[in-house]
């Protein structure tokens, strides 16, 4: 089979990695890719948002199976596009995709469904956002309705951070005007924050391993939100068999049922992004893809083949399908630019990923060619990641390895997997 992956980041290179173990991958192509993936297939130069130039590659090509990475395309409609033109894309369509593409919209979808959340208003403008603050205080969380690459949440410990929320999400408009068009203002969750994920064929659905996140920039969970700044799989001793539960009979199941009376059958990756509160799990958000990092941590550890997951989805028989996973830990670290969530420097080289043990392995997140250099090009900039029989020994695998790779103002955190510590064993 010919398979197309769209995307450049370290989700797509882990997604890649993984496709190339499949013996039905005959070719891969990745668009638009980035340094990492073209040593795994052929990097193809279309923009991942450049659905009608993507499809008709796909077209052109013979592509059996497009694998769709990022949000931007899945909530602009590619699958709708794919679709239309008989070319097999694995992800939901534009309408489900609106789980993402708009916070508010989710919020309320939730909110049509009895599903868990934690309660919330909605604003249109900045001066009444700013009195509503005033009449219920702090800690508070503000979100922007419109993607925001994983930066559009402020948890506001004190009313001045929550009011220069607003302001910056209404006013200055720093995640775009679509982005703060609306911005949603909720109670803040207490408990520890899970990523699960389930395969779904739009009636069925198949929860993979669960993983966890760690979303702000520095250690001890300090700092603004970033994309993420590492992850681990499993996360044991976390969700206990009550919470399980719950989460598929009061969140699951009730989203694709939800959907499907919507008239918008959930097909893909479903990421539920979950608070395990004392009441039980609440929603803090959906993603309508693999999380960046989530996949990374994943993707080494998933037994079955992609492609026949991907297949199984879009041909609607999950309800077929078994994964099965290693049980072995694996944990990645997300290396960073200097000042990354905010603006940041681009073009330094990259030494010391030639010095790394075939243990690890090295997702490219934003990378760049410059003659023989490989370079920074984004914020987030590599992914390192190893599988150990425990969260000690991979962690271990996993730092050792960061201290050899060097570029100007590199930073990351030191305490991914580390919560785990305080966890009792299952």
């Amino acid at each position: 089979m010919k398979v197309l992956i769209v995307g450049s980041g370290g989700r797509e290179h882990a997604l890649a990695w993984k496709v190339a173990q499949s013996p039905k991958a005959s070719k891969i192509f990745i668009a638009p890719g980035n340094p990492g993936t073209a040593s795994i297939g052929t990097n193809v130069p279309i923009a991942a948002d450049n659905i009608a130039a993507l499809a008709d590659f796909a077209a052109s090509e013979g592509i059996d199976l497009t694998i769709v990475g990022p949000e931007i395309p899945l909530v602009a409609g590619i699958v709708d596009t794919f679709t239309s033109r008989k070319l097999a894309c694995w992800g939901p369509s534009k309408a489900a995709a609106e789980l993402e593409g708009s916070k508010v919209a989710m919020k309320e979808f939730l909110r049509r469904h009895n599903i868990p959340t934690a309660p919330f208003k909605i604003f249109m403008h900045a001066e009444a956002a700013h009195a509503y603050l005033d009449e219920v205080g702090a800690p508070i969380v503000i979100k922007c309705d419109g993607l925001a690459a994983g930066k559009g949440v402020t948890v506001a410990q004190d009313l001045a951070s929550a009011h220069r929320a607003v302001d910056a999400m209404m006013v200055d408009k720093v995640f775009g005007d679509a982005a703060g068009r609306q911005i949603i203002i909720e109670d803040i969750l207490r408990g520890e924050e899970i990523s699960i994920f389930a395969f779904c064929d739009g009636h069925n659905a198949i929860v993979l391993d669960a993983a966890q996140d760690h979303k702000q920039v520095f250690d001890g969970d300090q700092g603004p939100n970033t994309g993420g700044m590492g992850a681990f799989s499993p996360a044991p001793g976390l969700l206990s068999t009550r919470d399980e539960d719950e989460m598929v009979r009061r969140i699951l199941l009730p989203t694709m049922s939800g959907l499907v009376k919507e008239g918008r059958p959930y097909v893909g990756i479903l990421y539920m992004g979950l608070m395990l509160t004392d009441s039980g799990p609440k929603v803090i958000e959906y993603n309508v893809r693999f999380g960046d990092p989530e996949c990374q941590a994943l993707m080494p550890r998933l037994q079955a083949d992609l492609i026949d997951c991907c297949l199984a989805c879009i041909e609607g028989r999950l309800d077929e399908f078994d994964l099965s996973w290693d049980p072995r830990t694996c944990l990645t670290v997300t290396l960073t630019a200097p000042g990354y969530p905010g603006d940041y420097p681009k073009g330094s080289a990259i030494k010391g990923l030639d010095q790394l043990g075939p243990e690890v392995l090295v997702f490219h997140a934003g990378t760049a060619l410059r003659e023989d250099d490989v370079v920074t090009n984004g914020g987030r900039v590599l992914n390192v990641t190893a599988l150990g029989n425990d969260i000690d020994a991979v962690r271990h695998t996993v730092y050792s390895a960061t201290e050899a790779i060097t570029f100007d103002g590199m930073h990351y955190r030191k305490d991914i997997g580390k919560r785990m510590e305080s966890r009792p064993p299952c």
